[in-house]
C-alpha cells in the first residue's frame, strides 16, 4: 500500500488551472504536517517545497507561486489539496505530497512519507 497518492496532474496552457489532490492513507500518524514538493526535469534539478500546511493549520508558501497557488487540507477526508492558478511554464514539474516529521514541512529532508508524484506540464 502506498501512503500517500497523488492524483490531478495533466497539461495546460500558460494561464490555465489545475487541482492537484493527494490522499492520505490511514496508516500515517494523524495530522502530520504536510506539504506539495516538486521537482522540475533537468539535471541538478532539486526538490523544493511549494506549499504546506503546519500541524497547527498554518499554511506556507513559496515565493514564485504566492497569490497563485492555494493549498488546503481536510482532515475528515485525509485529503491535502493544491489549487493552481495562472500557470506559468516554469511551473512544469513532477509534484510530490509528502508528510513531515516537527511541526513544518518546508524541507525535503523533513518528509518521512513520499507520493509517486504527479505531471504538470505548462505550455503554449
Amino acid at each position: 500500500d502506498v501512503p500517500l497518492v497523488e492524483s490531478g496532474g495533466g497539461s495546460v496552457e500558460i494561464g490555465g488551472s489545475l487541482r492537484l489532490s493527494c490522499v492520505v492513507s490511514k496508516y500515517t500518524p494523524e495530522r502530520p504536517s504536510m506539504g506539495w514538493f516538486r521537482q522540475a526535469p533537468g539535471p541538478g534539478k532539486e526538490r523544493e517545497m511549494v506549499a504546506s500546511v503546519d500541524k497547527s493549520g498554518r499554511t506556507r508558501y513559496q515565493d514564485s507561486v504566492q497569490g497563485r497557488f492555494t493549498v488546503s487540507r481536510d482532515n475528515d477526508k485525509n485529503t491535502l489539496d493544491l489549487r493552481m492558478n495562472s500557470l506559468k511554464p516554469e511551473d512544469t514539474a513532477t509534484y510530490y505530497c509528502a508528510a513531515c516529521t516537527g511541526d513544518y514541512c518546508v524541507s525535503r529532508y523533513a518528509a518521512y512519507l513520499w507520493g509517486l508524484g504527479t505531471q504538470v506540464t505548462v505550455s503554449s
